[in-house]
């Protein structure tokens, strides 16, 4: 019997969950990297993406952030309020932060970075890694403080203040 808030009918978390598993699996079939995502809206399948870096050479091209990008063009807004990623793999700490940062509340995924890495892929070390203090990471990130007497966060600031005023007569 399906949950009070779901028709019976309706794709279930773990419906979505085995169809980014299963995005992942063509994937890794097909030369790409085994990782695969579905966005959802108010039930609606938005995006199904997979990681295309090996096509691309972009880093960046994990699943999620395709799916992401994706969902974004076709909303016409970098806010995604309302959908729900699901991941055949634990999001990395990019496609976490893209997730929170496009306004994403709620994420799935089937397989855990532990799980990853026993297969020889890059994964949980770099949580362990970017939770340490910068000066003891083992990629050099540096402040650098710059004086500025226009300073681009100020501009930023006054920019979204006359935005939110309204034209002037």
């Amino acid at each position: 019997m399906a949950p009070k808030d779901q028709q019976p009918d309706t794709p279930s978390h773990d419906d979505h969950l085995r169809d980014a598993v299963a995005l992942a699996r063509e994937n890794a079939r097909t030369g790409g990297r085994p990782y695969g995502a579905v966005i959802v809206r108010d039930g609606v399948v938005m995006a199904r993406s997979v990681n295309t870096i090996t096509r691309t050479n972009d880093p960046t091209d994990h699943a999620e952030m395709v799916a992401i990008r994706e969902v974004s063009r076709a909303l016409g807004s970098p806010k995604l309020e309302g959908c729900i990623v699901y991941a055949s793999g634990r999001p990395c700490p990019m496609c976490h932060a893209a997730m929170r940062l496009s306004g994403i509340k709620q994420a799935y995924f089937a397989f855990s970075a532990e799980e990853a890495e026993g297969y020889g892929l890059l994964s949980a070390g770099i949580y362990a890694e970017l939770c340490q203090p910068l000066s003891e990471q083992p990629m050099r990130v540096v402040h650098r403080p710059v004086a500025e007497s226009d300073h681009p966060y100020a501009v930023w600031r006054e920019r979204q203040a006359a935005a939110k005023a309204g034209p002037t007569s």
